[in-house]
């Protein structure tokens, strides 16, 4: 039996090919779905341009050293969760790791429906000028049991597990760094497409103002503070499950706080850019900029319909969130591969198979109707990846050695990193991921109880 673990610990490990070819992996990863909603929704809402300067405070001072710690600790254990809770002395170290496996493959499953959403409404689009195709019947019902909508997503989903399984077998260099350096550099082409649309239609200067040039002090409290470091820990993919794997990739003489920078920049920046490709065409038509979930599926439809050759831009704006979405959910996947390949004889073809076949799996009970998916979007993202963010920082700066520590947080050969930031790490992250916590419970769990 020892033998046996030994051979498995003992495996060679990709890493990235450059210091290029990490970030934009990583880059790939943070920027998901989230950033072309939510972002721009929020921006919108909590105080316009108020509301970028304390998003980009927050990121700057919590997300920068959380996804610093998170590198550090999966490049310190050369394994995922499951390995990197356990080597770097978390108590019950390999069962929290286990935990958060099932956590990530519970969330990747209804993520994965979401995006299959998004690859339907890309063909609807397409296929407009053609075929009339009903974009909002792959969506499920509010409740009840609707069995176009079911089979549609099935489906959907099943074609972006495939996708996800062609690239994931192919390894880290020939997979998942290829994909990345494909899928982003075409996002950002196919947005400043969109934008440069979006700001040449009539009234569209009255979107920019309101989403980013209007500072409305009065509107930022404590709680929407806390909405804003919630959004970080979202948008960048923390939660001690993503960025502890990529951090395993990462080569020892990598330096961790430019890469944690360029990652949390790219990250904001392309919330903005989707802001001001979405919030103008919204003013433009008069339709409604805080509709939330609907601002995607059911506001800017309606724009790509009242435009000339508007399907081609649907078409594309569909096609850009396909593709964020499709690297974070690259890297979700990867999690569970990890999982697998690390801790099993498993090879990474036959790992690769198995989890497509669970999370497909477990897709199915979140596809059936809103009463089912949002609970589990609410428990498996938000709730979950809030306590993976805290067990990864308490992990790096409470129960690894202190040297160790500020060795993987700096980068052989490298000036090591100020003692502050390890300090940071240690009191200043957990406290500001547990307010969060405490917020997040109070206010969805809490509050949604009482409401009922």
């Amino acid at each position: 039996m020892k033998s046996r673990a030994s051979e498995i610990a003992n495996r060679p490990r990709e890493t990235f090919t450059s210091r290029f070819a990490a970030v934009i992996t990583m880059v790939g990863v943070a920027v998901g779905i989230g950033n072309i909603w939510r972002f721009p929704y929020m921006v919108g809402k909590f105080g316009g341009a108020a509301f970028v300067l304390l998003y980009a405070l927050i990121v700057a001072a919590i997300g920068v050293p959380a996804l610093m710690a998170e590198w550090a600790l999966g490049r310190h254990a050369r394994r995922g969760p499951v390995g990197a809770f356990a080597a770097a002395g978390l108590p019950f170290g390999r069962a929290v790791g286990w935990f958060f496996f099932f956590v990530v493959a519970a969330a990747t499953a209804y993520y994965t429906a979401v995006i299959g959403w998004v690859l339907y409404y890309a063909v609807a689009q397409l296929a407009s000028p053609v075929i009339a195709l009903d974009a909002a019947a792959i969506l499920p019902p509010e409740s009840g049991f609707a069995p176009r909508s079911f089979a549609l997503q099935l489906v959907a989903t099943g074609l972006v597990v495939l996708s996800c399984a062609y690239v994931l077998v192919r390894g880290l260099r020939a997979g998942i760094e290829r994909a990345s350096r494909i899928v982003l550099p075409a996002l950002l082409v196919i947005l400043i497409v969109l934008l440069v649309r979006a700001l040449t239609l009539p009234g569209a200067g009255a979107g920019v103002r309101w989403y980013i040039l209007e500072l409305r002090w009065a509107e930022i409290d404590a709680k929407v503070a806390m909405a804003a470091l919630g959004h970080a820990i979202f948008s960048l993919s923390l939660g001690g499950t993503f960025m502890v794997v990529y951090g395993s990739y990462l080569p020892p003489g990598e330096r961790l706080l430019p890469g944690a920078v360029w990652t949390t920049a790219s990250d904001t920046l392309s919330g903005l850019l989707a802001g001001l490709v979405i919030m103008p065409a919204v003013f433009a038509f008069g339709l409604e900029p805080t509709s939330g979930p609907g601002l995607i599926f059911s506001t800017l439809p309606q724009v790509f319909a009242a435009l000339p050759l508007g399907w081609i831009f649907g078409f594309l704006f569909f096609v850009a969130l396909l593709g964020a979405g499709y690297l974070s959910d690259i890297a979700a996947f990867e999690v569970l591969v990890a999982g697998l390949t690390d801790n099993t004889h498993f090879s990474r073809r036959r790992a690769v198979w198995l989890v497509g076949a669970l999370v497909y799996a477990l897709a199915i009970p979140p596809i059936i109707n809103n009463a089912i998916f949002v609970p589990w979007a609410i428990t498996f993202g938000s709730g979950m990846q809030t306590l993976g963010a805290l067990l990864a920082a308490v992990s790096l700066a409470w129960c690894l050695d202190r040297g160790k520590a500020l060795a993987e947080l700096s980068a052989v050969g490298q000036r090591p990193v100020p003692a502050w930031l390890y300090y940071w790490i240690r009191f200043g992250v957990p406290l500001a991921i547990v307010a969060i916590g405490i917020w997040w419970l109070l206010t969805s769990v809490v509050g949604s109880t009482t409401a009922k």
